[in-house]
């Protein structure tokens, strides 16, 4: 079965490289090194082509050319959003502009003190949102796994400026009760729903013409808690623009046996893909999940 293995790709040097040219050259001189970073990447990465590779030959069906050419350029918009990232995060002197589609979805959630679950996924750049959400002006838990390299993460955790509060997915499931927390003093709470680790419980639903696992655990917490959710995703539409999106907010009631929770979690997941799907469609390049999601339907 395919799952992501709790780490992101990338090294110490590499991080450090890029802020360093962020620091001394700007963003502009970083996205044309970004040319040649992103070619041998293409060239020199074959675990990461073999899984990207087929999402645009398959999925999209893009003939042959097309589809090397959106490899391509998949990795250097994904090189993009990490130089974004950080240098927003690290607070350089960078111009974004924003279009916030559905801000008044969260500003009701906000207003109401229902507090609310936003649902986004490995696609465009969900930090950029921190933007649209420090307007909300509440409190903003992200859950993460903790399963980076511990020397990147605190070389990340050193340089940038963390605008929210970080809820850790543990094993003993501790995190749980800050999750609870955060829902019980109507905050805001981010996860995303498009990854699991070995172990965890997933559901195979039609993603993109064909079955593909999702965790249900991001799916179970908006039936458990009843609280508002939102699909929300951050966009990359130019060099310096990025396009916020959030769905109106619904509610899905907890059902009392077994077989109709199941039900309920399915019916999230599929208004999730939905979304999830019409998106990618805008915006294929954006797509940064690098292993092959339908790998258990595959020969």
């Amino acid at each position: 079965m395919a799952s992501w293995k709790g780490k992101t790709r990338g090294g110490l040097a590499g991080y450090k490289i890029f802020f360093a040219l962020l620091k001394y050259t700007g963003l502009p001189f970083a996205y044309f090194l970004l040319r040649f970073v992103a070619l041998y990447f293409f060239l020199f990465l074959p675990k990461a082509f073999k899984a990207i590779y087929p999402f645009y030959r398959k999925r999209f069906a893009y003939g042959f050319f097309h589809s090397l050419q959106m490899v391509y350029k998949n990795y250097y918009v994904f090189g993009q959003v990490l130089l974004d990232k950080v240098a927003v995060m690290a607070g350089f002197p960078v111009k974004f502009s924003f279009t916030y589609e559905g801000e008044e979805h969260l500003r009701k959630i906000v207003a109401d003190r229902t507090g609310g679950l936003l649902i986004s996924a490995h696609i465009g750049n969900f930090e950029m949102a921190g933007n649209m959400l420090e307007r909300l002006e509440t409190e903003v838990n992200i859950i993460m796994f903790d399963a980076e390299h511990e020397k990147i993460k605190y070389y990340l955790d050193s340089v940038t400026r963390r605008k929210f509060n970080v809820i850790a997915i543990k094993e003993d499931n501790s995190h749980i009760y800050e999750i609870n927390k955060a829902f019980r003093e109507k905050q805001l709470v981010c996860i995303h729903g498009d990854r699991f680790v070995k172990g965890s419980k997933t559901l195979s639903v039609e993603f993109l013409g064909e079955k593909a696992n999702f965790p249900t655990g991001p799916f179970y917490l908006a039936m458990k808690f009843h609280v508002p959710v939102s699909f929300v995703f951050a966009m990359k539409d130019s060099a310096s623009h990025y396009h916020f999106f959030a769905t109106p907010p619904r509610l899905y009631q907890q059902q009392g046996i077994q077989q109709k929770r199941d039900q309920t979690i399915q019916t999230i997941i599929k208004d999730y893909i939905y979304v999830l799907e019409r998106t990618l469609r805008k915006y294929p390049s954006q797509w940064f999940n690098y292993y092959n999601f339908w790998e258990a339907n595959e020969p």
